[in-house]
């Protein structure tokens, strides 16, 4: 999702002025802080952020979710500010999935945290979020590319950024490796705590759940795609980055600036 900063950079480089803004996950977020003006803010954080601050900022949930939450949002509610969605000078939407009802909810009004920490909350990682009386969850496991959205609004082409593209050989690398540093870290930090069985056992079966979860994003993403084609998509490699390599910050951002310069076509 990091690759979102370069392109954004790439786009307003070329006079693009961005009016409207849909996103899920990593998108909500990235484009959260951009519609409010502190994206600069959150890229300097992101760019010194290392694996241990990283491992610091994820608190330990019993229930619902490996991570609450509470730090890390805290952390960029310091650097986002409290912030309505309705005063943003450009229009914004945190998709998620409501659980209960087995639906997608466009959240497009009250806090611009909130909405992007619904979006955000990727199963069996971060604790749902209570909203409305239903419970939110990220909507990569309905839509992981929601550009819907922003089909009625004033603009002249439409951009959709997908994440899950074909796998790049020349990206094969140490994923794996920095993920299970991670991993392990992360494991000593909560040898406190009965750890649910998906990680008492081995890491191979996060990886597991992990690599589905990114095969099954993958395969609705295409059919949403097809349904609701934007003018422009621009597809990532998939294994462009780890779900947990923050500390790679510099080469994603820089990665997708390139990406954008070479393949962004109108």
């Amino acid at each position: 999702g990091m690759a979102h900063i370069g392109i954004i950079k790439y786009l307003e480089e070329q006079g693009y002025e961005i009016v409207s803004i849909s996103g899920c996950s990593m998108g909500a977020l990235i484009g959260g802080f951009y519609a409010a003006g502190t994206l600069d803010t959150y890229t300097t954080w992101l760019k010194e952020l290392n694996t241990l601050d990283m491992i610091k900022l994820l608190d330990f949930s019993g229930s619902g979710g490996l991570i609450s939450g509470k730090k890390l949002f805290s952390t960029l509610e310091t650097l986002l500010g409290d912030v309505s969605i309705e005063t943003l000078p450009i229009k914004y939407t945190a998709v998620a999935t409501d659980l209960r009802n087995e639906k997608e909810i466009w959240i497009n009004s009250g806090s611009l945290l909130q909405a992007i920490r619904a979006s955000i909350s990727l199963p069996m990682f971060f604790t749902p979020v209570k909203y409305n009386d239903t419970l939110l969850i990220d909507v990569g496991v309905l839509n992981p590319v929601p550009i819907a959205p922003t089909f009625h609004d004033n603009s002249d082409i439409s951009i959709a950024i997908n994440l899950g593209g074909e796998i790049n050989p020349s990206l094969e690398r140490n994923t794996f490796e920095t993920d299970s540093d991670f991993f392990n870290a992360f494991k000593k930090k909560l040898a406190k705590y009965t750890l649910p069985s998906v990680l008492s056992d081995d890491y191979s079966l996060y990886k597991v759940a992990d690599k589905s979860f990114d095969t099954m994003q993958n395969t609705i993403a295409r059919v949403k795609l097809s349904a609701y084609p934007p003018d422009i998509e621009l597809t990532l490699p998939r294994n462009l980055c780890g779900t947990l390599e923050f500390n790679r910050a510099d080469e994603i951002i820089d990665y997708g600036y390139a990406f954008a310069k070479t393949h962004f076509n109108t």
